[in-house]
């Protein structure tokens, strides 16, 4: 179906599958003699049965251990591969169908590959890609205001791109993916091997044209402090399956069980005891104390501290998201759980 067809979502996926196929081959010479006259072919199942939706102007996390399937269904939805079945539209486009009109909707970063020309200036790749998308003059001088603007380019328009920090390329690669306003970016691991300064600076500017431009986006990542600091909702997706579709507070809700009270006491106590809590770690007298939110309030907690121990301060540390995740790796999630410790 083209480019006209009419879709309330911007990226609707129906039972999603990919599965490569393989020749099966012995070790050694003889296996590969044996391939010559055997056809035998192993099936490998990157995606299965993945379904979601997205509404316009979303960002969402699309995460998952390493082979879980992240790649392969980004490079389903920019048209790069052909779904080996399920259903598939990209703003009302079918992407492997129409690839030409999927691209024009599309942007893509991806952390380790660039889409700049290497031994050009990076204004020229900007102009080279003005070119390819035909992106009228007064548009593409906007954006490069803009861009500009928020990335800091200007101080390294001049140089050739081979001579840029990564830092400097990853942006530069990122105005490159917005130059032709596209409705739906992918990011695939934007902030790897970014220093603090660097990935705030790309963070701010996903956020910028996401929330200013209205921007679909998807970010796949390992790096969770990115999905936390963008996104409200999450796909999680482990063995080719989606395991978790919902928002990061509902998932802080059901896994996040345990938090930490961080106590520093005004004297030094031999012991600190405390009904409902396990001290975790203490350093003269700053202790940590890990109690079940579900089983013990905050404000219960603080009250039976300062009723045995004089205390100075008192902080709440909340389980962070990569804990959080990394539990339901090992442990599978299970919808409604209250579980063990986070």
């Amino acid at each position: 179906m083209g480019k006209g067809t009419p879709s309330m979502a911007m990226i609707e996926a129906v039972g999603l599958r990919k599965v490569f196929r393989s020749l099966e081959r012995g070790s050694g010479i003889w296996g590969a003699v044996g391939a010559l006259f055997s056809r035998t072919f192993v099936d490998k199942v990157a995606v299965d049965d993945v379904s979601f939706s997205l509404e316009p102007g979303e960002l969402v996390g699309y995460i998952g251990p390493n082979g879980a399937g992240k790649s392969t269904t980004i490079k389903m939805l920019t048209g790069i591969l052909v779904p080996t079945g399920g259903k598939l539209r990209v703003a009302g486009i079918v992407p492997h169908e129409h690839r030409m009109a999927n691209a024009a909707n599309i942007g893509v970063v991806f952390g380790q590959r660039s889409q700049l020309y290497w031994d050009l200036p990076l204004r020229e790749s900007f102009e080279l890609l003005r070119s390819i998308y035909d992106i009228p003059r007064a548009r593409y001088l906007e954006n490069m205001r803009h861009f500009g603007a928020i990335l800091d380019l200007d101080r390294f328009l001049a140089t050739p791109v081979r001579q840029l920090s990564l830092g400097e390329r990853m942006r530069g690669d990122f105005a490159a993916a917005m130059l032709h306003d596209p409705k739906i970016v992918f990011l695939d691991e934007p902030t790897i091997g970014l220093d603090v300064v660097a990935k705030e600076a790309i963070r701010e500017f996903i956020g910028t044209v996401n929330r200013d431009r209205g921007t679909t986006v998807i970010l796949t990542t390992h790096d969770l402090a990115d999905v936390e600091r963008l996104s409200r909702r999450i796909i999680l997706i482990d063995e080719g399956k989606v395991i978790y579709d919902g928002s990061l507070e509902r998932l802080r809700e059901e896994y996040g069980t345990h938090r930490t009270l961080v106590v520093n006491l005004a004297e030094s106590y031999p012991d600190v005891v405390v009904a409902g809590t396990e001290v975790v770690s203490r350093e003269l007298n700053l202790v940590r104390l890990r109690f079940n939110r579900r089983e013990l309030t905050a404000e219960a907690l603080i009250r039976r501290v300062t009723e045995r121990y004089k205390i100075t301060d008192v902080s709440i540390i909340e389980p962070d998201i990569d804990s959080i995740v990394r539990r339901i790796y090992l442990e599978g999630y299970h919808e409604g759980t209250i579980g063990a410790p986070s």
